[in-house]
């Protein structure tokens, strides 16, 4: 037990074991994430008997947890890889690589809970062009723990948020073909069967 103990303090351990540790972590928040959303999909959307969909949501969450935990320490092993071709320093653009070979070998191939998770990644990238409000600390383009995220100018994201909701709304009215089919399955609950009933109960108590 000691001889243990003294490995997972040892220094000259620790990135192989972080590999190990992401690896679990990711496995751990794609169930956490995954799972409410399935379930609540299954009750709202689903079809077919709740054997089937109870086994649509278990697919759903071992598919994004483990996508998450190959992710993970895929990216670690490359960023490992790249410090130690590098005499042990790592670079600002391995982080670029990292991620560029696990997004391609992970997530790469098109499936639904692939394309949500690309598709949300995104949505952050494209949000963190919006220009951020003052803050008090400064911000530097560093990983340090000390770094806090600046949430966008307030004024500057009331325009960004008029714009992604004329957009999606415009995509979906005009060329619902190209609308992610999640959102899509949304959309059409949330304004076109809004619009059809023929009873207080299907008004009130049940969609349809």
């Amino acid at each position: 037990m000691s001889a243990l103990s003294a490995i997972l303090a040892d220094p000259a351990y620790h990135d192989y074991l972080a590999i190990i540790k992401g690896a679990r972590n990711g496995f751990v928040y794609g169930v956490k994430v995954r799972f409410p959303h399935a379930l609540i999909m299954a009750i709202l959307f689903g079809r077919g008997s709740w054997t089937t969909r109870l086994r649509t949501i278990a697919r759903a969450t071992r598919q994004h947890a483990l996508n998450l935990a190959k992710f993970v320490s895929l990216y670690k092993t490359c960023l490992l890889i790249q410090k130690k071709f590098n005499g042990g320093v790592q670079r600002s653009a391995d982080t670029f690589i990292a991620g560029l070979i696990g997004g391609y070998f992970v997530f790469g191939d098109r499936n639904a809970v692939n394309e949500q998770i690309v598709l949300y990644v995104c949505s952050r990238v494209v949000a963190s062009l919006i220009p951020r409000a003052g803050s008090p600390y400064a911000m530097n383009s560093t990983a340090s723990s000390a770094v806090k995220p600046i949430p966008p100018d307030a004024r500057k994201f009331s325009v960004f948020a008029a714009l992604c909701w004329g957009a999606v709304m415009w995509l979906f009215n005009e060329r619902g073909e190209a609308i992610q089919p999640g959102m899509f399955s949304s959309m059409v609950y949330l304004y076109r069967d809004s619009e059809h009933w023929n009873s207080l109960r299907t008004l009130l108590w049940h969609n349809k």
